[in-house]
C-alpha cells in the first residue's frame, strides 16, 4: 500500500483519483518523450565501467594517462548507451545514483531515467513484470539484452508542487496496478484517510482468504 499511494496536502479531498499505474515520487533524472510502448530496464548498481576490480589499487602516474582512462570511460559509457537503445530500451529505473556521462549519454541517445528508487519499488516493479535486475556484461556488447520489462506509457506527473514519474506496466499476472493520490488540506488528515484505507483493504483480504479457504 505504502507504493501504491501518493499522499498530496494542501488539496481537498474531492480532488483525490485512481490513477493506472504506478507514481514514483522523484523527478526524472533524463526525460526524453516517446510514443507507444517502449521496454524498461532495471539497475542496482552505477552502469559507468569500472577502471579497476574491487580490492585492487588502480595508480595513474600521468596526466597523459588520467585523460585516456577518462576517455575510455567516456567511449565505453556511450557504447553502453547505444547498446541500450538498439534493444529498444528507452528507460532505466536505477535504485543508485548514476554519474554524470552516464545521464549525458543516456539523454544523447533517448533514454529517460529515474534514479535513487527504494528497494520496496524495486521490488514492486519486479512482481509487476516478472522482470530481474540487469547486470553489466561486461566486454561483451553483442548479447542481446533480455532483462528488460514492458512499459505502455512513462510521463512526467506534477503533484502540487511536487515532481513524480509516472508509469504504466505490462504484468505477468492478474495484478493490474493502480495507485491512489489521496488529497487533503494538511498532511495529518492524509495521514489518518490512508491509514482507514489501509485498514479497509487488510480487512478486505482477510475477508477473501476465509471465503477461499
Amino acid at each position: 500500500f505504502a507504493e501504491l499511494h501518493a499522499a498530496v496536502p494542501g488539496l481537498p479531498l474531492a480532488s483525490s483519483r485512481v490513477l493506472p499505474g504506478i507514481v514514483l515520487r522523484r523527478d526524472f533524472s533524463a526525460y526524453c518523450p516517446t510514443d507507444g510502448e517502449l521496454r524498461a530496464l532495471l539497475v542496482t548498481e552505477p552502469l559507468g565501467p569500472a577502471l579497476t576490480a574491487p580490492g585492487v589499487e588502480f595508480v595513474v602516474d600521468s596526466e597523459g594517462q588520467y585523460q585516456a582512462s577518462l576517455r575510455w570511460i567516456t567511449k565505453r559509457t556511450e557504447a553502453l548507451m547505444k547498446h541500450l537503445r538498439s534493444n529498444n530500451v528507452k528507460l532505466l529505473l536505477s535504485s543508485v545514483k548514476q554519474e554524470e556521462v552516464v545521464i549525458y549519454y543516456a539523454k544523447l541517445y533517448g533514454v529517460s531515467v529515474v534514479e535513487c528508487l527504494s528497494s520496496e519499488e524495486m521490488a514492486l516493479i519486479s512482481e509487476i513484470t516478472g522482470v530481474s535486475p540487469y547486470t553489466p556484461f561486461g566486454d561483451n556488447m553483442d548479447r542481446e539484452i533480455t532483462e528488460t520489462a514492458v512499459v505502455t506509457f512513462c510521463q512526467p506527473l506534477l503533484l502540487v508542487s511536487k515532481r513524480c514519474v509516472h508509469i504504466g506496466f505490462t504484468s505477468v499476472s492478474a495484478f493490474q496496478p493502480h495507485c491512489l493520490i489521496l488529497c487533503g488540506p494538511v498532511d495529518g488528515v492524509n495521514e489518518q484517510h490512508a491509514a482507514a484505507l489501509q485498514e479497509a483493504f487488510t480487512m478486505l483480504q482477510q475477508l477473501f482468504r476465509t471465503v477461499d479457504q
